[in-house]
């Protein structure tokens, strides 16, 4: 009798224990996953003035297709929905209401441009969707106590401005700055920094700051004035329609001031060329990843990746624009995400290993770069290193500088 008892005790702890593994295997989905798909939305400005960025969609939507044909992030393939939202924040928020109400996308991802972001992340928020590796340094979205659905890729514009500023300090500290920056949470972010870090000799180094909208025909009336204030540092908080409006401007008038000009207006294609890569020369930015066309990274074991990846799946695209190898990298990124997920494809899992990245090494990142983020710190680049156009591309110099305060 006692043996029949022990044996039945036994069965049922034995059944108890695999009722339990198997629930605890059991796979986790929200609405746009399942055992064979992860459907996520994107907006890109596909038209309109900040076209440019439309190659962020297109190497991304390429890059998926090739992890595709790999056989997906475990077992699944990611089905990538993108909308033209021509960089209109209202069409913004009409496209997103469409993916996740109408095409019920698991998150969303890689939302481009400061404006776009800041329209959707309340809803987003309040609908507790993902707002995933965003397109925008902006403050505002790393604030993961108020907005814990959203989190940023770019490097800080607060966290940036301060590193140009101690730059300033460092190499010309009785400059006489003038601001040109966009008019919105991207401009004044960038401004914020650079006041940040040159601290109490703000007020008397700073003697200018004028403003445009993203509507705005051009910036060579925002130039002059400039010019006038007797600036010989110019710094330059724009993005590259407006950025290679203002070298041209320079040119123009004949002059020649610092001109310090921030991580988003950089790339050589889409702002240094359209400019004039002679009028270019000397301008000084910062990055955080390797630019393909450097000459020092021809044999670098990520860049070879990059350019393969380019010549199968995305053979129009500029494989020297760093617009591509952004698009890349943040792609590579997500999909580390996905595969810390594993089985458990719910948003808010989606949300708490986006940040627990753990010294991630992007294959794309400048040496010494990697990626962590905390459940109180959502920033995902927080490290750069200066440069300056050399009038071909440009060159890096200085050390990988860190961001370590608290908040951007």
């Amino acid at each position: 009798m006692n043996n029949r008892r022990a044996f039945i005790a036994a069965t049922a702890a034995l059944a108890f224990a695999l009722s339990t593994s198997h629930a605890l295997a059991q796979k986790k989905y929200d609405t746009g996953a399942s055992d064979t798909e992860i459907k996520i939305g994107q907006t890109v400005p596909f038209s309109g003035p900040y076209s440019v960025y439309a190659n962020i969609g297109k190497t991304q939507a390429a890059y998926f297709k090739m992890i595709n044909d790999q056989g997906g992030i475990n077992g699944r393939k990611i089905n990538l929905i993108q909308y033209d939202d021509a960089y209109s924040p209202p069409k913004t928020v009409e496209q997103v209401r469409k993916l996740v109400e109408g095409d019920e996308v698991l998150f969303t991802f890689q939302l481009i441009g400061t404006a776009a972001n800041a329209a959707v992340q309340k809803y987003l928020n309040g609908k507790k969707v993902p707002q995933l590796l965003a397109s925008t340094g902006a403050a505002r979205f790393n604030d993961p106590q108020n907005y814990p659905w959203t989190i940023a890729y770019n490097p800080n514009y607060v966290s940036e401005g301060r590193i140009y500023a101690k730059y300033i300090l460092a190499n010309h500290p009785n400059a006489k700055i003038g601001v040109l920056y966009q008019n919105d949470d991207m401009g004044r972010d960038y401004l914020a920094g650079l006041k940040s870090g040159l601290g109490d000799k703000a007020a008397s180094m700073i003697v200018g700051e004028v403003s445009y909208e993203v509507t705005d025909p051009t910036v060579d009336s925002q130039v002059v004035k400039l010019r006038s204030m007797g600036v010989d540092l110019f710094y330059d908080a724009s993005t590259p329609k407006f950025a290679a409006q203002a070298i041209k401007k320079l040119a123009d008038l004949g002059w020649t001031p610092v001109h310090i000009l921030d991580i988003n207006a950089s790339p050589v294609s889409a702002t240094l060329k359209p400019a004039g890569l002679d009028i270019s020369k000397g301008i000084i930015s910062t990055n955080y990843g390797k630019d393909p066309g450097d000459p020092q990274w021809k044999d670098d074991p990520g860049v070879r990746a990059f350019f393969a990846f380019m010549d199968k799946y995305f053979p129009e695209g500029d494989k020297l624009n760093t617009v591509n190898t952004y698009a890349y990298s943040v792609a590579e990124l997500l999909v580390q995400v996905l595969k810390q997920c594993g089985d458990d494809l719910t948003r808010e899992n989606v949300m708490k290993q986006a940040a627990n990245i753990k010294g991630f090494v992007p294959s794309l990142a400048l040496p010494g770069i990697k990626i962590t983020t905390g459940a109180n710190d959502y920033r995902v680049n927080k490290q750069m290193q200066m440069m300056k156009f050399n009038g071909e591309r440009w060159e890096l110099f200085g050390p990988i500088i860190e961001d370590t305060s608290p908040s951007g």
